[in-house]
């Protein structure tokens, strides 16, 4: 590998790095704003105060888009702000560790999709016994709340959509398509946030804080997983990104006293070493991929 690319891929990891722990940091501060204007709310500003950064910093109007690229777009918008607006509703009940490593199965299950050789299935065997320690089992106090724990799942199944379209649809604009995106997600799930939201979303007192949720959970990281994304191979962007419920995990014990359970931390670890280990056996499986198909291949 040339000087050059190795550069390019420290680069791009660099920046996802820097997007999760924005990422994980705008969902504590975002939770708590929950009991002042909940958690659709919350939704609501983290994506319309979002999308109106992203618009004036990147002008989406100004971009053009093929048509191979237009499905992608719009399955990349949607996904975007579904997965937002699932996932704020789970962490209403759900611990924020335990609520990005349900939602990260999204993207394992991605990976694991091209299981062909019995280690493969080891990984599969290790994710299922993640979710087996994470989900609520009986009535105990350390139980996690099945619907948040289900909301936490349409999350990652959202991402999952995020990654596959985003890949496509930023092709050839990199991360000014997070803006056009943002702003398909944005016609819906902004109008659905407020019509559910709680009163308080009216107080201009929240809006400081409502700035810092949309530019350290969407203007910021996503531009910079949209660079990432559109650099990266696939697999090596699944690997880094199984850091995300740990740095979740300690997120929530920092921010918002959210502490897990030992079984809790098992099943969170179980996550991440199914994902590790499914990326580079896949990796060594087969010769690297490039960076970003063609539009349409």
């Amino acid at each position: 590998m040339s000087s050059s690319r190795t550069s390019s891929v420290w680069f791009s990891v660099s920046l996802l790095l820097i997007a999760m722990i924005s990422i994980q940091g705008g969902a504590a501060l975002a939770k708590t704003l929950f009991p002042v204007v909940g958690a659709p709310g919350i939704t609501a500003l983290r994506l319309g105060l979002g999308t109106l950064i992203l618009c004036l910093v990147f002008k989406p109007w100004r971009l053009r888009f093929s048509r191979q690229q237009i499905l992608p777009l719009l399955c990349y918008g949607l996904a975007l702000g579904a997965m937002n607006y699932s996932f704020y509703l789970s962490i209403r009940t759900v611990p924020l560790g335990i609520a990005v490593a349900l939602e990260f199965v999204g993207p394992l299950t991605l990976a694991l999709a091209g299981a062909r050789k019995l280690l493969d299935f080891v990984w599969v065997a290790l994710a299922l016994a993640g979710l087996w320690w994470l989900l609520p089992l009986g009535d105990s106090i350390s139980g996690v709340d099945i619907k948040g724990a289900l909301l936490a799942l349409l999350a990652g199944a959202c991402w999952a959509v995020y990654i596959l379209s985003g890949r496509r649809a930023g092709a050839e604009h990199g991360p000014a398509t997070v803006a056009m995106g943002s702003l398909i997600a944005s016609l819906v799930f902004v109008p659905l946030g407020f019509t559910f939201a709680d009163s308080g979303i009216w107080s201009l007192a929240i809006l400081p804080v409502a700035l810092a949720v949309a530019v350290l959970s969407s203007a910021f990281p996503y531009s910079l997983e949209m660079v990432a994304l559109t650099r990266l191979p696939a697999k090596t962007f699944g690997t880094l990104m199984s850091l995300e419920p740990a740095m979740g995990a300690l997120s929530g014990m920092l921010f918002l006293g959210e502490n897990l359970t030992l079984p809790q931390w098992a099943g969170l670890l179980a996550i991440v070493l199914a994902s590790v280990g499914t990326t580079l056996t896949l990796q060594s499986a087969r010769p690297e991929i490039e960076p970003v198909s063609e539009p349409g291949e």
